[in-house]
């Protein structure tokens, strides 16, 4: 059975090896091993309630195969983004132009550094190994984060967003980056997502340009990745939409991908899921995704289950895995 739950520092190891397997453009997970077990570290606090203030909170969760106990993927929950460290992206405004003189009048599309996010959540960082494909491991992880976030709402924003990643190639390059941030930046795509990903973003703050970027005077190759999901994200994207959420032309200021966002409360997981206590239940069984009803020692797995208006029942190993017994509380979505 493949489990999500809450990352322990005693994953260290697993997670590293994860964020290596990566590969360029995931920018939470391009740090050091130092930095990925102060992520563990703070984790851990963060589910056990020992956070107050929650722009400082980062749920990281892994996804574990019961049988072999191998973590085989990962995610996360932050939950309040843009308050102590500015969440930068580009919001591609329209401009009218227009000329009585000269008889003209259009409209020209403009990108402008933005932090509208401010005060949201944020699901991001999911990587699942190539391994688990074809096992439902994707939808299982990007599920569990809004169960998770159901479980305790007073812990998370009224919106949460979402980045995509976008157009990079085999070797880490990316042409958006070339022709819009490097100008400004003058370091590599690797050096940037770094810093974006271990500093306070005040660097982005001193070299970006407050100014609109008008995308006609960019190439055309840069036009054309502008909001265009990574070939590797279409399906998580699938996955947000499916979900509630939407594009409304926000863009990340180092590869063009776009930034999806949904009200919390309108999130289909959330809105769909029911919470119901342990006990005897008859009936046909269906298939649904449970979580139990705990911050701390999170867990979440798909599993067969049988309910009502008031009670649910689970199959034996859904709730050895899930660690629950009679008379606990837990979350379902039943699959459709």
């Amino acid at each position: 059975m493949l489990l999500v739950r809450a990352a322990r520092s005693s994953d260290h190891a697993a997670f590293t090896a994860l964020a290596a397997a990566s590969g360029p453009g995931f920018t939470s997970l391009a740090v050091s091993p130092d930095a990925l077990a102060a992520k563990l570290l703070n984790s851990e606090a963060a589910f056990n309630g020992q956070i107050a203030d929650r722009s400082d909170a980062i749920y990281q969760l892994m996804l574990e195969d019961t049988e072999t106990g191998e973590v085989v993927g990962t995610s996360a929950v932050k939950a309040g983004v843009g308050i102590k460290k500015p969440y930068f992206d580009f919001k591609i405004m329209t401009f009218a132009q227009a000329s009585k003189e000269a008889g003209k009048r259009f409209d020209m599309d403009a990108m402008l550094l933005v932090n509208d996010f401010a005060g949201c959540s944020e699901v991001g960082s999911l990587f699942v190994l190539d391994s688990q494909r074809g096992r439902g491991a994707g939808r299982l992880m990007a599920q569990s984060r809004y169960m998770l976030i159901g479980t305790d709402r007073s812990r998370f924003g009224e919106r949460v967003v979402a980045e995509l990643r976008g157009v990079v190639d085999e070797k880490g390059n990316s042409v958006f980056f070339d022709h819009v941030s490097y100008p400004f930046f003058r370091m590599s795509f690797d050096e940037a997502d770094r810093l974006s990903a271990s500093t306070d973003n005040q660097f982005i703050l001193d070299l970006m340009p407050t100014h609109p970027i008008y995308l006609d005077l960019l190439p055309k190759a840069v036009r054309d990745v502008i909001g265009v999901t990574h070939p590797h994200g279409v399906n998580a994207r699938k996955l947000l939409e499916w979900e509630g959420f939407e594009y409304h032309r926000y863009v990340d200021i180092f590869d063009g991908g776009p930034l999806v966002d949904c009200p919390a409360d309108k999130i289909r997981t959330i809105k769909e899921s029911v919470v119901r206590e342990l006990g005897s239940v008859s009936g046909e069984p269906v298939q649904a995704m449970v979580s139990n009803e705990r911050m701390a020692d999170f867990r979440c797995a798909f599993g067969e289950i049988t309910i009502n208006d008031t009670h649910i029942a689970l199959e034996a190993d859904l709730a050895r895995a899930l660690d629950v017994t009679q008379g606990d509380r837990v979350r379902a979505w039943v699959r459709n």
